[in-house]
């Protein structure tokens, strides 16, 4: 029997490359799963490629604090239980200097990157307190590790996310609840081969690679690692 078959995950970006590659995963070891995002079609589309269990879509803002609350609210009268959360929503956009950077350029990479973990953490933490245990992802990024220019908002944001990762921990690790987070370099997909065509992508990381990361760190597997930032660099 696969190791997830009972359990249902929810996936935040789940119409995303990424996204996708991790619902993938984790339907294939036998969970349910619950996509969110903002893109309707995109997240009807992902879930119609899912093999094996149970899915369903939910459309949200994943900035809106209330909106994610009702979300997770739809997913438990939908499946009745979560026991794991993978916070894949995110963005990025190079920019200017920091000095030249306009309060909304911020404001969108701290909201992309860093809210909608807070926000889905806070709406979904409550559910795997009350089951008695559950697992969490985080998707950071390795420029959490070192500013580097034209990209101060996103490695701030991605920083941020550690931090997010590292206090949950702290803070859930008496409750049987892991927290995680991985640190991908750059993704082979279709829009980073677009950017960089000069580039060799067999030297990034595949978005199943990552997923299988991923997946091991909600997996039984994982049970003795929490607070943790995975490298997940390829060979970039």
């Amino acid at each position: 029997m696969p190791e997830l078959t009972g359990k249902v995950a929810i996936v935040t970006g789940a119409a995303g490359n990424l996204g996708q590659a991790v619902c993938q995963a984790l339907a294939a070891q036998g969970a349910s799963i619950a996509l969110l995002g903002h893109h309707a079609a995109g997240l009807e589309a992902a879930r119609a490629d899912l093999a094996g269990g149970e899915s369903a879509a939910f459309t949200v803002d994943l900035i809106d604090p209330q909106g994610v609350r009702q979300a997770i609210a739809d997913v438990m009268t939908r499946f009745g239980r979560i026991d794991i959360l993978v916070n894949v929503a995110g963005g990025f956009t190079m920019g200017p200097p920091l000095h030249e950077t306009p309060d909304a350029d911020w404001d969108q990479m701290l909201d992309l990157n860093a809210r909608t973990v807070f926000n889905a953490c806070r709406a979904v933490i409550p559910h795997l307190l009350a089951a008695g245990g559950g697992g969490i992802v985080n998707v950071a990024a390795r420029a959490a590790l070192k500013g580097q220019g034209h990209m101060a908002p996103y490695c701030a944001a991605k920083a941020v996310v550690i931090r997010l990762t590292e206090s949950l921990a702290e803070e859930l690790r008496d409750a049987g609840i892991r927290v995680n987070c991985v640190l991908p370099g750059t993704l082979d997909t279709p829009q980073n081969r677009a950017a960089m065509p000069d580039a060799d992508p067999s030297r990034w990381v595949t978005t199943a690679a990552l997923a299988d990361v991923i997946l091991f760190l909600v997996s039984d597997a994982a049970r003795a690692v929490s607070g943790a930032a995975i490298p997940v660099y390829g060979q970039s």
